[in-house]
């Protein structure tokens, strides 16, 4: 049989048709309310305590930081009250000794010196004017409130939220290991070693990149309409929403504004259908969760973040390359694939060169030809190999931008806002969502098939980037904490 030929076999084994994009919207949709009534469930749909979202029209100077793995980034953000910001942001590297050691003080004193070194450099004016105004205060005077920087502490690691500014540390994961810190706040971690430098910050805000992400497109929403979701499609994909407070059933403890009845739930969507319901499910997707680092878990992530899109393909490829009466790379005499080729890798294919395979609409394919040969170590491919490989790898991007559509168009429906006047309004960033060519068209396309939504209801949707959700977002979240206050 013909490559060509072949190939379309393979892309048929990841066809996601309409029936299936509206069967996962009902289990979605089920897997949702589960989530809401317990915790242990596939979505785990967590109370952030964050009980309201900008508008466009707030003013102010706040604080953002983010310890996501291996760097800590320091940002300022001037909200202009015109949906409009200005970024200031420094990033710096965590040395490896404060990320396993016995205790976390030196860590986050380190984390503390960042944000005076910040204020030293950016903002030396306001933050001078502080020093001295606090030397001529007796101890017992406070320091007015407007002086205060708030920060959103974008916090990257499992914690259990206790209220807005409070969550103790459940594991640490990406290489940190100080088990001292282990069921303590980390919002008074970073506080106290703050409040050891005397440096006019407050911790106001425990902050989730996701719940950044509905933020920022909220402040920055073109229009009187708040965004309803903010959704991540990159290396991962996790997604939050504002949820009715009276349809979470489960116990949601400490302490929250209730005046507004709403309250953004994140969903933890990456572990949607971990029981395979419904969830489509080839060969290679079974291969990869096997071969992965947790197996059986963040089973929807598996099929629909960057992270993993490579390998899929990769592990498609290696199907029909293995396959002695198949043509793939070894047509043509002159092709050759290098002994240390990242085909025959464990996550050897990189998501990106999905994406040049998209990009590239030359009739030869040259693009692609020259980035596998020097991605992949595969000289001298043949046309019809080239083809293949675009047809696979397009195959996989397409029907996770089909599973992408699933969550949102759930997450619509139960909105309930297709019903008034309005446009709804989602907010997204990753890789994934903004480089794929057309990867936003093929979801918009999906939601047109979704019953309840159609061509008339998809038409009301928006879907915008949102960038730097743990940035601007977690400066909003601050900003929303101290208006709780």
């Amino acid at each position: 049989m013909a490559l060509s030929e072949e190939a379309q076999r393979i892309v048929a084994k990841f066809d996601y048709t309409n029936e299936d994009v509206n069967e996962g919207v009902q289990e979605f949709l089920r897997q949702m309310k589960e989530g809401l009534e317990k915790d242990g469930t596939s979505l785990s749909q967590i109370p952030t305590y964050v009980t309201s979202a900008p508008n466009g029209t707030e003013k102010g100077l706040y604080l953002a930081v983010d310890l996501g793995g291996t760097n800590f980034r320091v940002c300022s953000v001037l909200l202009g009250g015109d949906s409009t910001f200005n970024l200031t942001a420094t990033k710096v590297a965590i040395p490896k000794d404060l990320m396993v050691a016995e205790s976390s003080k030196p860590l986050f004193q380190f984390l503390a010196k960042q944000v005076e070194e910040f204020l030293r450099t950016h903002h030396d004016d306001h933050f001078q004017a502080y020093i001295q105004r606090r030397k001529t205060l007796s101890s017992i005077e406070r320091v007015r409130e407007e002086e205060i920087f708030h920060l959103g502490f974008t916090f990257s690691f499992p914690v259990q939220q206790l209220a807005i500014n409070k969550g103790t540390l459940i594991r640490w994961t990406k290489g940190f290991d100080i088990p001292e810190a282990v069921g303590k706040d980390v919002c008074k971690l970073l506080q106290d070693a703050i409040d050891d430098l005397h440096l006019p910050v407050k911790v106001s805000a425990l902050v989730n990149d996701t719940v950044g992400t509905l933020m920022t497109r909220s402040y920055t929403s073109p229009g009187k309409e708040s965004a309803i979701l903010g959704a991540i499609f990159g290396t991962g994909t996790n997604g939050a929403y504002i949820e009715k407070m009276d349809k979470i059933k489960k116990p949601v403890q400490g302490s929250y504004d209730k005046s507004t009845g709403l309250m953004v739930v994140n969903t933890e969507w990456g572990s949607f259908d971990n029981q395979l319901n419904h969830l489509p499910d080839t060969p290679y997707d079974t291969q990869l969760d096997k071969e992965s680092l947790n197996p059986g878990l963040q089973m929807y992530e598996k099929r629909v973040s960057g992270m993993f899109l490579g390998e899929i393909c990769r592990l498609a490829l290696l199907d029909l390359v293995k396959d002695p009466a198949i043509s793939l790379f070894k047509n043509d005499s002159q092709t050759t694939v290098a002994e240390e080729s990242g085909l025959n890798k464990q996550w050897g294919l990189d998501s990106a060169l999905l994406s040049t395979a998209a990009e590239d609409e030359s009739e030869d394919l040259s693009k692609l030809k020259a980035s596998i040969e020097k991605e992949l170590k595969i000289f001298a491919p043949s046309l019809e190999d080239l083809k293949a490989f675009r047809d696979v790898s397009a195959a996989v991007v397409r029907r996770a931008a089909k599973l992408s559509a699933v969550p949102i168009g759930a997450i619509v429906l139960d909105s309930g806002n297709l019903e008034t006047d309005e446009i709804v309004d989602i907010g997204v960033d990753g890789s994934l969502v903004e480089y794929y060519p057309k990867f936003r068209d093929m979801v918009m396309e999906t939601l047109a098939s979704i019953e309840g939504i159609g061509e008339a209801g998809a038409k009301k949707i928006r879907i915008g980037i949102a960038k730097d959700g743990s940035g601007v977002g977690a400066a909003l979240i601050a900003l929303v904490a101290t208006r709780m206050e």
